[in-house]
């Protein structure tokens, strides 16, 4: 599933940008060598990063 249509940037990509240690979406997207256009994907990439620091934290208490 695409999660960035307009740069072809697909969710596992973003995930696995996310476990590198990507905390905002414009780390995401430098990982995937790509740059915002329309940026109607950020809310889902902010909810990606959040979600996973949130298993993060459970995991670490």
């Amino acid at each position: 599933m695409y999660i960035c249509n307009c740069n072809g940037i697909r969710e596992r990509q973003a995930r696995a940008a996310i476990e590198l240690g990507a905390s905002r979406p414009a780390d995401i997207f430098r990982h995937c060598q790509a740059k915002p256009r329309c940026a109607k994907c950020v809310c889902d990439m902010r909810q990606m990063i959040q979600e996973t620091q949130e298993v993060l934290a459970l995991a670490a208490e």
